[in-house]
Parts: C-alpha cells; structure tokens; sequence
C-alpha cells in the first residue's frame, strides 16, 4: 500500500549542515565567541531552583527590565528563540505565496529558508568578486517593492559592513518594503540601525545572544520595531517563545557591561592578529566587521579544511555559498586558540 502522506513542497531541508561531536575541539567553525559568556549568567543559572523550572516563561516583566539597556521602549522589543525564531516569526507575518523577498548573497541562508517556507519568490543579488555589496542594484530592486528585504549588517559570512549613509539610502528606497536588518555581529561592528525603529516604520531590527554574550546554547533573540509592527508579529508569536533560564541568564549578561566591552575589545583585537598572519601567510583576507575572517586558500581550501578537521580543528569551508573553492571561515577565538591554528595552517599550506 502506498503512503498518502505527502510532504509540503515548502518544507524543504534546513540549509545549514550542523556539525556533531563538536566538544573538545577547537570549534572554529560556528561564530560561537571562543571566550564563553559572562560568570554572571552562570551564577543566574545557578540560581534557578525547581519551582522557576516547573512555571511557564513571563516574558513581559523581562522585557521591561532589558529594554532600557537597549534604548527602546517594551513594546517595541520581543525576544524569540534565537535570530532563526526571529526570521521565521517575521516570515510568517509579513510573507505570503507569491511575494517577494530580497537578498543580497552569499549571506546567512536562514533567509532563504524561510521565505521558501511561505512559498515565497526569492529574488537575489551578488556580492562581487571583491566582495563589494551591489547598492545601486538593490536600491533598484527595492524601488519595485518587494515585501521583505532580508539584510545581515555586518554580513556573514562575508564579515562586510554597510554604513549608516547607505543603510539610510536603503531605508529612503524601500518606501513599500519591510527592511529586516540583521545586527547579529553590531558589538564587534558599532554600527547600527536601532535608533532609526521609530523614523522608519518599515524597519526590523534583530539581535542575539549568541555572538558577544555568548549564550548560543540558550537561544535567545531580540526583535526590534516600532509598536505597530511588532503589534502584527506578536499575533503571530507563540505563547512561550523562549525558555526561563535563558530569560535569566540574559538579564545577568546584559547588566555585565564590562565583560560585553573586553569581550568585544579582546575578539577585535585577536581578529586584526589573526588577518595579518593569514596574509603573511599567503591568503586573501576580507575586511571582516564581525568575530569571524573570510579567507581565500584558492584550490588549496577543502584539503586545507580537511587536514584541520584531522587536527581536531574546526573551520568552515564556504564553497557552496561562493560556488568556487577557496573561501574558509574562521572564527576569531582566544591569543592561544588563533596561534594553534595558524601552526596547524603553516604545516599545512
């Protein structure tokens, strides 16, 4: 007898591979900040006791206490489970069967997913061979009206930055486009949009914790609007977007201002070290605005890649996002983390 269940063409699979057996190993790999998250979200962790466990999430009270860290007010904020929660909250709300979202690729692929999740078109533009983001193309585009424009500010995994001018020129063009600006990387950056929520009521600001902070394995995100879009999204949000302990932990991360500037300060600092000895080395190095480096090993890479996955060393090779072997992503970790991998790289080249 032939199954009658049939899966919806929209599903299709996830576009991002996720590595297992991970722990223990120089990850590199993830953008995951090397350096771990603040003693103060441990201690709230710790802190939790079994009838915090046993209630649902308040999300309302949180987001009182952490808007003002932020600089916006409660009801423009939501925080969902990670930036992917965040995108497909937004899809969902704002996307429908035969619209159109805006990319400009390679870029981080949740964007696509979740537009093809809607049955969405996806139209995309390229970054070009010197990783320069097409502005007059995209101020092109947006002048048609597409409904989304999904947009990471710095990029990954190029590393690249727009400036405030040009974000404003984007905001100016997309006069009938919702522009979701995705500020994952902004504490190694400085530049953002947030301030703007309120000028442009087509603007979505997203944030992580998973960057700078570094509570990836919490999954914890911020959405950031002005009060009449974030009135549509939490229609769409569910109940209990996201867990109590990562609440917690949050709230004890952002009152540790401190350990957000060293952490931020150390990563810029180990990048820069990391980009000039990748050139000594050989490679072409892009500009990066993040806590990662975009190098280019040209033919070289995958069995670069290959030989550092044998030396427990985890790198991300970017063929499939560029279409050409050559590019390797590399996240910026601790002084010793970085000379290990540039030893294991001189043996290697």
């Amino acid at each position: 007898m032939k199954s009658v269940i049939r899966p919806l063409r929209s599903l299709a699979r996830a576009p991002i591979s996720l590595a297992e057996n991970r722990k223990g190993k120089l990850r590199l790999d993830m953008n995951e900040n090397m350096l771990g998250c603040s003693p103060r979200a441990i201690k709230a962790l710790r802190g939790l006791e079994a009838g915090d466990l046993a209630m649902y999430p308040e999300k309302g009270a949180a987001i009182a206490r952490m808007a003002p860290y932020f600089g916006v007010h409660p009801a423009e904020m939501l925080l969902s489970n990670g930036i992917d929660d965040a995108l497909r909250l937004i899809a969902d709300a704002f996307l429908e069967t035969g619209r159109t979202a805006l990319l400009v690729e390679p870029t981080f692929p949740m964007y696509s997913f979740f537009a093809g999740q809607r049955d969405a078109r996806v139209r995309s533009l390229r970054y070009d061979s010197v990783l320069s983001f097409p502005l007059k193309q995209a101020l092109h585009e947006l002048r048609a009206g597409p409904s989304i424009f999904f947009l990471a500010n710095p990029n990954n995994p190029t590393g690249t930055l727009l400036s405030r001018p040009e974000l404003k020129k984007i905001l100016i063009a997309a006069k009938r486009t919702l522009v979701v600006l995705d500020e994952a990387y902004y504490e190694f950056s400085g530049v953002t949009a947030l301030p703007w929520i309120r000028r442009y009521k087509n603007l979505i600001v997203t944030r992580t914790f998973s960057k700078v902070t570094g509570l990836a394995g919490l999954r914890l995100g911020c959405v950031f609007a002005h009060k009449e879009l974030t009135k549509i999204l939490k229609r769409a949000e569910s109940p209990f977007p996201v867990s109590i302990a990562a609440i917690a932990c949050a709230e004890a991360a952002l009152h540790d201002r401190a350990f957000i500037r060293q952490s931020a300060r150390q990563i810029v600092r180990n990048r820069r070290y990391l980009e000039d000895r990748l050139r000594k080395l050989g490679a072409r190095v892009a500009p990066s605005a993040t806590n990662f480096v975009l190098a280019d090993f040209g033919v070289k890479a995958p069995d670069i890649v290959r030989k550092l996955a044998q030396d427990e060393i985890l790198v991300r090779d970017c063929e499939r996002w560029f279409g050409r072997p050559g590019f390797v992503r590399i996240t910026v970790g601790t002084k010793a983390q970085m000379k290990r991998l540039l030893g294991a790289l001189e043996r290697h080249l």
